[in-house]
C-alpha cells in the first residue's frame, strides 16, 4: 500500500471469486491465467478511480478509497469488465462488498472495525453482485456513478456483529439485476421487485425464481 493510502473516513472494497475452488478443479492449470487476468481487470478499474490496494490473498483483493462514490464506481467498472471478458468454459463471477468507516493506515495495512465489517459485507454478496452497507450508501449520497442506483436488501445479520446491518445492492443497466437474498439472516425490505426486461436475456436468469444465478462451472456462457 502506497503513501497515498486514505485516512479518516475510508471506504473499503473486498472482492473474491465465487466458487473459486470448484473453478480451480474444473480448469486445472488454466486457473492460474484466469486468476491473473481477473486481478488485472479489477486492479485496472480501481486504479482508474484512485483506489489504493491494501492486500491480496488467494483470489481475494482488498482496496481502500477516500470517497464512497469512487469506490462504487470502481466496483461497477470492475464487474462490467469481468462480465465482458471471454472466459470460455469457466465463468468467473466475483463477489464485491463495500463498507465505510473511520480508519487510519498502520504499517501498510488498516486496523479498524470497518475493515472487518467490509469483509462481512463481501461475504453476503453473490458472484457478479456489488453490495454496500448503509454507511457506504449514505456516504455516496447523490454522488453515485452515472447509471447507478441502489436497491434496499433489508437488514442482514453479519457474522461477529451483534446488530444487523442494512445492505444495498448497486444496480446498473450493464450488470445482472436479480440475485438470491444476501447470505446471512435477512429481514427483507420488501417483496422482490419484478425483473427488468434485460434480466431475462442474461445468461443465468432463472425465470421460475426471478433471480439471476451464477453460471455453473463448465456451462456455456456469453457476455451480457
Amino acid at each position: 500500500m502506497g503513501v497515498g493510502a486514505p485516512s479518516g473516513t475510508v471506504t473499503f472494497l473486498f472482492t473474491d471469486i465465487e466458487g473459486s475452488t470448484r473453478l480451480f478443479r474444473h480448469l486445472g492449470h488454466r486457473f492460474v491465467g484466469v486468476l491473473d487476468r481477473h486481478r488485472e481487470l479489477v486492479r485496472a478499474a480501481v486504479e482508474r478511480h484512485d483506489g489504493a490496494e491494501v492486500s491480496s490473498e488467494g483470489d481475494g483483493l482488498f482496496f481502500a478509497f477516500a470517497g464512497a462514490g469512487a469506490a462504487i464506481a470502481a466496483a461497477v467498472d470492475a464487474q462490467r469488465a469481468l462480465l465482458d471478458e471471454p472466459w470460455g468454459d469457466g465463468a468467473v463471477r466475483v463477489r464485491m462488498g463495500l463498507h465505510t468507516g473511520d480508519a487510519t493506515p498502520h504499517n501498510g495495512d488498516y486496523v479498524a472495525l470497518a475493515v472487518h465489517q467490509a469483509a462481512r459485507v463481501r461475504e453476503a454478496a453473490h458472484g457478479a453482485q456489488v453490495v454496500v452497507s448503509e454507511a457506504t450508501a449514505a456516504s455516496a449520497g447523490e454522488v453515485l456513478p452515472d447509471g447507478c442506483s441502489v436497491r434496499d436488501l433489508g437488514t442482514v445479520a453479519l457474522k461477529d456483529f451483534e446488530q444487523g446491518v442494512r445492505l444495498y445492492q448497486v444496480c446498473h443497466p450493464a450488470l445482472p439485476d436479480r440475485f438470491p437474498p444476501p447470505r446471512g439472516v435477512a429481514t427483507p425490505a420488501a417483496h422482490p421487485a419484478p425483473p427488468v426486461d434485460g434480466d431475462m436475456n442474461r445468461p443465468g436468469f432463472d425465470g421460475d425464481s426471478g433471480y439471476w444465478v451464477p453460471t455453473p462451472v463448465g456451462a456455456a456462457c456469453c457476455a451480457a
